[in-house]
């Protein structure tokens, strides 16, 4: 399954808890604060200042580990 941008935080956590340390590690420390729980990858990543086709890079990367 590929992560796209516009994933909602909370349904992404929700696949696999360990997607929230990837983007905590990625500089999103807020994963767990309500209001993050309803934007999209993209959403969040532009209000952090993240480059967004880097932190689906991540993402994604550990998606295809499980897959594998």
């Amino acid at each position: 399954m590929a992560i796209s941008k516009d994933m909602i935080i909370a349904d992404l956590i929700a696949l696999d808890p360990n997607y929230a340390t990837i983007l905590m590690a990625s500089g999103m420390g807020c994963v767990g604060c309500p209001s993050s729980q309803g934007e999209s990858i993209e959403q969040a990543a532009y209000v952090h200042g993240m480059d967004l086709d880097e932190l689906l890079g991540r993402l994604n990367e550990y998606a295809q580990t499980k897959e594998a």
